[in-house]
């Protein structure tokens, strides 16, 4: 398997994955259930969530890891597990990944829950620590690269990459922001900003994922474009519209023939890695390989 940035550089698409959360919702996870569990408990059904995906044309696969850190683990008493879970979850996804050509294992690394200096307890080196934790199971599984995502500090990125160098030297690191508050993130940082600082700390593929849809989307995509440094490739995930309330149940009701349309647009933009978020399904990602490929 080629070098993520190697590959991106030769000018190869990437056709992200999808929503693992609501997916294994569908499967039976409970709310409040920790998804990362399912890794060790239930494997079959995490595969067969991104068996979907690759099969409906991705080149990621993203572990089910999103709250593999040790604060969060530790809102189910898993805290002593965080090295087993999240290697778990990298080799789910490293097996189904080898079954298919030209696959990419993205080691999935969510917000901490902590609040970083000054405004929580968090500092650079706690951090760091935190992180490094969560990346030695997910690297020890056999991963491509490291996914920092749904972000809103950039102090609390830069720790989560600083990580990264340090356990995995030379693996590509990819990082999304999270921009859904006036097209910001919740901590007030614009996609222009994310990107030049990201980017100058080496990670070569940056981006914006889950906030409000395609149409806000599209307009964080243009600013992380025109801001993007030279060697910086611009990643978009944007979930399947806005959940809407149907009963007792969020229903996102973005359908796949408009993330076709958003993913033209993407392209058309120069963009060349799209996937999705929230609320999306393999016919979300078929609709994008569809354009992409």
């Amino acid at each position: 398997m080629a070098n993520l940035y190697d590959w991106l550089d030769a000018g190869n698409t990437l056709v992200g994955d999808g929503a693992m959360g609501t997916a294994l919702q569908d499967l039976g996870l409970t709310d409040g259930g920790a998804p990362e569990l399912w890794n060790v408990d239930f494997p079959d059904r995490v595969a067969s969530v991104l068996t979907g995906y690759a099969s409906a044309g991705a080149n990621v696969l993203t572990t089910n890891t999103f709250g593999g850190t040790r604060p969060r683990l530790q809102m189910h008493a898993l805290e002593d597990r965080v090295h087993e879970l999240n290697k778990a979850g990298a080799q789910v996804a490293r097996q189904v990944a080898d079954k298919f050509e030209n696959v990419f294992v993205f080691g999935d690394i969510g917000p901490s829950g902590d609040l970083m200096e000054p405004m929580g307890t968090l500092t650079h080196e706690s951090a760091k620590e935190l992180f490094a934790e969560q990346i030695k199971g997910l690297v020890d599984g056999g991963v491509d690269a490291i996914l920092i995502e749904t972000m809103s500090d950039l102090a609390e990125v830069a720790a989560a990459v600083a990580a990264a160098h340090e356990v995995a030297p030379g693996m590509p690191v990819v990082a999304t922001l999270s921009f859904d508050t006036n097209l910001r993130t919740m901590m007030g940082v614009k996609p222009a900003m994310a990107i030049t600082e990201i980017g100058a700390l080496g990670v070569r593929l940056v981006g914006a994922n889950c906030g409000r849809g395609t149409d806000e989307m599209e307009i964080i995509a243009k600013e992380l474009v025109e801001a993007a440094p030279a060697e910086v490739h611009v990643f978009v995930q944007s979930n399947a519209g806005l959940p809407k309330l149907v009963g007792a149940e969020f229903v996102y009701t973005g359908t796949p023939e408009e993330m076709g349309v958003f993913a033209a647009q993407m392209k058309a933009l120069g963009i060349n890695a799209i996937g999705t978020c929230c609320g999306s399904t393999n016919e979300h990602t078929a609709a994008i390989a569809k354009v992409l490929k």
